[in-house]
């Protein structure tokens, strides 16, 4: 996949970024591996912030205020965020890999061989968003004060699924980072978006909880009618449908109670905030109810087996044989280290010169000591002694001879004796 600034794998901090998943409006996307704290890695998504956005203070500062909110989000329904931080000029967010795919590349999937998605799943997906918007909705701070996050940009691209069936919303708050940037800069990253926001939001106007019910509800109208709900025309562009609101009819009569999913969609979808259901709680209450009643609600388990009968695993078959190369890679690299200061160390050692050993070294080191003293260790054996010349046999020399003898005799005696 190209569109990529970087050369891959590419050492990145403390991450090994192998392989590119794509490329957003403000940031590139890749597959990275990390070391954690015992020793053990694990793979992760990194969102690599491009330069123009990286450089400017405030949209920076805004990302990190919005990134810490969505670390504090702890549920099975939100990708979890776990890092955030600059390496070489560039900003990045770091999370969970979901192994998997994400909804809108799903749905491409399907319109290219001819699938229609499963209704039953349809309801699934938005259901299970619904919770994690919930929860995130609710969150608070350590002191009970609601944290007021509203994620701003509930839309295909970011909404995940494993292969085990698992649901999953990610990018809480980076929408409101880009809102802090001109609309010049945003360029195709807010216009591609649009199709996903609520009237007030395409306004400009403050947004709560209620802008992504819309938004879930748009993604509901979508997937159960198999087709886009926002179109653009020659003389209305996406962003200014999406200011008035106008809703296209939800046609989708194979429906079981119809008119009953249909009063659940027009609600969530109503142009007027106080009109539509207040919290995502509600939404999720009379949709899944609609349908467990209706039949329409497929399992986890089914979901994720779905999945795989359709389109197979290769892509995440590459993927994981990549993994398996950076892995290898990085642990060669990890064995030359290791060699290299082995050898530096065995060189720190080497203090005293290489030399033949002779009798007294091996005595020296026998005794093992220190490496200071065999430095200073004489390796010539000292000159023999001259033994006396023998004598002529004088009787007084060898008198005075014996009493010299006897007289240490009696001195080892004395000694002992005490």
């Amino acid at each position: 996949m190209e569109g990529h600034s970087l050369v891959l794998p590419h050492r990145f901090g403390r991450y090994t970024l192998f392989d590119f998943i794509g490329r957003g409006g403000m940031a590139e996307i890749y597959l990275a591996r990390v070391k954690t704290d015992s020793g053990a890695s694990r793979l992760a998504v990194i969102k690599l912030i491009l330069l123009e956005y990286a450089g400017n203070k405030t949209f920076a500062d805004q990302l990190a205020f919005e990134a810490k909110l969505a670390a504090r989000l702890d549920h099975p329904n939100v990708v979890q965020v776990f890092d955030l931080g600059r390496e070489a000029d560039r900003l990045y967010i770091a999370m969970d890999y979901i192994e998997g795919i994400d909804l809108a590349t799903l749905l491409r999937q399907c319109s290219a061989r001819g699938i229609a998605l499963p209704a039953n799943f349809a309801t699934t997906f938005v259901v299970e968003v619904l919770k994690g918007l919930d929860h995130a909705h609710r969150r608070s701070d350590d002191d009970g004060k609601p944290l007021g996050i509203v994620h701003r940009d509930v839309s295909p691209s970011n909404v995940l699924v494993s292969l085990e069936g698992e649901v999953k919303l990610c990018d809480f708050g980076i929408a409101h980072a880009n809102q802090v940037v001109t609309a010049h800069a945003l360029g195709d990253a807010l216009v591609g978006k649009a199709g996903y926001m609520s009237p007030e939001h395409a306004r400009g106007e403050s947004v709560d909880a209620r802008a992504d019910v819309f938004a879930a509800g748009v993604i509901l109208w979508e997937l159960l009618s198999g087709k886009r709900m926002y179109r653009k025309s020659e003389t209305t562009s996406l962003i200014e449908r999406a200011k008035t609101g106008d809703v296209p009819p939800f046609d989708a009569a194979h429906l079981p109670d119809f008119e009953r999913i249909r009063g659940i969609v027009g609600k969530a979808l109503a142009a007027n905030r106080d009109d539509r259901y207040a919290t995502s709680a509600l939404l999720q209450k009379d949709l899944e109810s609609w349908g467990r009643a209706s039949r329409m609600m497929g399992s986890q388990l089914r979901l994720g087996e779905w999945l795989t009968e359709t389109f197979g695993t290769e892509y995440i078959e590459k993927r994981r044989e990549r993994a398996r190369r950076i892995r290898e890679l990085e642990d060669d690299s990890r064995m030359a280290t290791l060699a290299q200061l082995a050898e530096e160390d065995r060189a720190s050692r080497r203090t005293v010169p290489d030399v033949p050993s002779g009798p007294l070294l091996e005595i020296i080191e026998s005794l093992s000591l220190p490496q200071s003293q065999v430095e200073t260790m004489p390796l010539a054996l000292p000159a023999r002694v001259k033994a006396p010349a023998p004598t002529d046999g004088n009787p007084m020399v060898i008198l005075l001879a014996a009493a010299v003898v006897t007289l240490f005799a009696l001195g080892i005696l004395a000694f002992f004796a005490r």
